[in-house]
C-alpha cells in the first residue's frame, strides 16, 4: 500500500524531472503525434483516435474512452489550446500535472479542467490529486465550478482554454475571461492531456510559454497527503 508520505515523496521527485518551457513552442506540430501517447483499457493506437487534418488541426475521435498525454512533463508555464465540437456537443476536459500513481477507473492524478458543455471552466481532481478550496456544493465531488457565467460558444466554434500553472496555483480563463483558480495543488508539476469521454472534437493551437516562479510560492514542494 502506498502511504501519504510515500505519495508526497514520488511526486516531489517527478516535481524535479519536470521542466520549465524555455521559450513559447507548440505541443502538437501539425505533422506527427511522436511526442504524445494514447492511454486506454482498450489496444487502439493513438493513429486510430486521433486524425491529422489541414492547418494544424487535430481531430479527436472522442472514444474509446481515455486520454492524450505529452511524453515530457512541465512545470511553471502558460498553456494555450483552442477547442471546437465537430458534431453534437458533450464531455471533454484538458489534464494538466499529469502523474503516475493509483488511477480513478481509467484517470490518472491529475487536475482536469472541464471542456464539458455547459459547465467549461470548472476544475476537477483526479484520483489522489488535491487542491486547497472547498468544493462547490451540488457539483461532482471535489469539482469547484467555475466563478463567471459560460463562456462557451456555440457548437462549431472555436474556443480557447488559457490555463497558467505557476507553482502550485492553476488559473483558467475560458475566451478571454477569468473563471477558476486553485491553490496548493498536490501534484504540482506533470504532464499535459486531453480526455476522450465519447464525443468528437477537434483541437489546434497548442502552444506552451514559460512562467517566471511567483515570489513567495511554495514551487514544487508537496506536503504530506
Amino acid at each position: 500500500m502506498r502511504t501519504p508520505i510515500f505519495l508526497a515523496l514520488s511526486f516531489a521527485l517527478r516535481a524535479l524531472q519536470a521542466e520549465t518551457p524555455k521559450q513559447p513552442a507548440s505541443l502538437y506540430n501539425g505533422k506527427d503525434l511522436a511526442a504524445w501517447r494514447y492511454v486506454t483499457p482498450g489496444k487502439e493506437s493513438i493513429s486510430e483516435i486521433c486524425h491529422l487534418k489541414p492547418d494544424g488541426v487535430l481531430a479527436i475521435d472522442g472514444k474509446p474512452n481515455g486520454y492524450i498525454a505529452t511524453s515530457a512533463s512541465y512545470e511553471n508555464y502558460r498553456l494555450h489550446v483552442e477547442w471546437r465540437w465537430s458534431g453534437k456537443p458533450g464531455n471533454a476536459g484538458v489534464l494538466v500535472h499529469i502523474t503516475e500513481g493509483p488511477m480513478d477507473r481509467i484517470w490518472p492524478i491529475s487536475f482536469q479542467i472541464q471542456t464539458k458543455n455547459t459547465r467549461v471552466g470548472d476544475v476537477l481532481p483526479m484520483s489522489l490529486a488535491k487542491f486547497a478550496e472547498p468544493p462547490t456544493t451540488g457539483m461532482t465531488p471535489d469539482q469547484l465550478g467555475r466563478t463567471g457565467a459560460d463562456q462557451e460558444k456555440p457548437v462549431g466554434l472555436w474556443n480557447s482554454c488559457d490555463i497558467i500553472c505557476r507553482g502550485d496555483t492553476i488559473e483558467v480563463t475560458i475566451n478571454g475571461v477569468a473563471q477558476n483558480k486553485v491553490t496548493k495543488c498536490i501534484p504540482a508539476a506533470g504532464k499535459i492531456g486531453f480526455q476522450l469521454e465519447g464525443v468528437p472534437y477537434e483541437l489546434r493551437n497548442i502552444r506552451i510559454e514559460p512562467l517566471k516562479p511567483a515570489i513567495g510560492s511554495s514551487g514544487q514542494t508537496n506536503p504530506a497527503f
